[in-house]
């Protein structure tokens, strides 16, 4: 195996922004963690008027991530090993294929299902730390326990939060398709939005939780391609008025970018949003903190020192603005304590640089076996 391997981005740019985008998230998670089931005033009175602002312990540790960066690693996992098969067989569903890693991260769980029975295998399963139960959500839980085949979708009404608080690698895995070509990016735009709609819809059955989870991959399409926050987003609601049931969703970000002209960086304006256990009340508080941040610290820490889901809305928010600042812009006492950092790194390089990768049919090749070996079922 060469020193070369992993690849890493040739543009330090590049790397920068895929890794503050996931480091982003993680970090985000972890800081909310704690509190996740705390109200604002609660948050106060043990951390003080400016709330939770470092790590605390939680599940037993400093700088522990949750579910959400959990599932998140795992959609990762499902897009490259979806992109690896359609390259090589020339025909792939990926829905299925990201459907196969959620049963891998339900099997980290301690839970069997008869799909375990093969394709229990790849890079992320070797990590032992990933075999945690970290307060899973349990539609994700019941969705992926009722699966009867991975094509199956969810037979439920839930539009929580847990299916977009996932699907940020989507948009990084098509931001890399389309790079600076801006007449694929209409079209790998339209395929982040799908897919993420369909990874949402393998747990969660409401057109809200999947429409929701559309929005937030092509966003961060779009800001790893360059492009600010603000028309980003013009671009994916002029796509969300065209889809049926959009309404929820729409009306949630737009409540958020109101919000954060008004009234921006306001821990009280921020509760209008609501609590962010649902979809598009996560995906708005997560609008709203990016929007009206000065840097990423003050943004994540808006999002997470609320009375609701602070895990899953400081991941989302984190993922936004490390994707719009980079991760040399996320504290060092966030990153350095970081649990799992170095995969989520390397997650990051592998979405950005699978388009570089030799896939010639010669599977005595370094490149050829490693990527082989570290996703594997192609």
């Amino acid at each position: 195996m060469t020193n070369a391997l992993p690849r890493q981005p040739k543009d330090s740019h590049i790397q920068d922004l895929y890794r503050g985008c996931l480091l982003g998230g993680a970090v985000g998670d972890a800081l909310g963690a704690p509190v996740e089931f705390m109200t604002r005033s609660q948050i106060i009175q043990r951390f003080g008027a400016d709330g939770i602002q470092e790590y605390v312990p939680a599940f037993g540790k400093l700088g522990a991530i949750t579910d959400d960066t959990q599932m998140t690693l795992f959609t990762a996992e499902g897009v490259i090993r979806a992109w690896l098969r359609g390259n090589l067989r020339g025909i792939c569903y990926a829905p299925g294929v990201i459907a196969r890693s959620y049963q891998r991260w339900y099997h980290t769980q301690g839970l069997h299902h008869p799909m375990h029975d093969d394709g229990l295998d790849g890079w992320l399963l070797g990590h032992r730390e990933l075999f945690s139960r970290r307060a899973p959500g349990m539609t994700c839980l019941s969705g992926l326990k009722a699966m009867g085949n991975s094509n199956d979708v969810a037979n439920n009404d839930s539009k929580g939060c847990g299916g977009v608080m996932r699907v940020a690698p989507i948009g990084m895995y098509f931001a890399t398709l389309a790079g600076r070509n801006v007449q694929e990016q209409d079209q790998a735009m339209g395929g982040a939005f799908e897919l993420a709609c369909q990874a949402a819809a393998i747990t969660h059955g409401h057109i809200t939780g999947q429409l929701a989870s559309g929005t937030l991959a092509v966003v961060v399409m779009r800001l790893l391609l360059g492009e600010p926050l603000p028309q980003a987003i013009d671009a994916v609601l002029n796509a969300l008025r065209s889809q049926p049931g959009h309404e929820e969703t729409l009306r949630a970000i737009q409540e958020a970018r109101q919000l954060a002209s008004e009234r921006p960086n306001d821990a009280d304006a921020l509760a209008q949003l609501g609590e962010g256990w649902i979809a598009e009340e996560a995906l708005a508080i997560a609008v709203y903190c990016a929007l009206s941040a000065t840097d990423f610290r003050s943004g994540v820490t808006l999002a997470v020192n609320h009375s609701g889901d602070s895990d899953s809305t400081g991941s989302i928010a984190g993922q936004l603005l490390g994707a719009m600042h980079g991760a040399h812009a996320i504290p060092a006492s966030w990153i350095s304590p970081l649990e799992l950092r170095e995969v989520i790194e390397e997650m990051a390089d592998d979405l950005a640089t699978l388009n570089e990768w030799n896939l010639e049919d010669d599977t005595s090749t370094d490149e050829v076996d490693f990527y082989f070996e570290r996703y594997p079922g192609w």
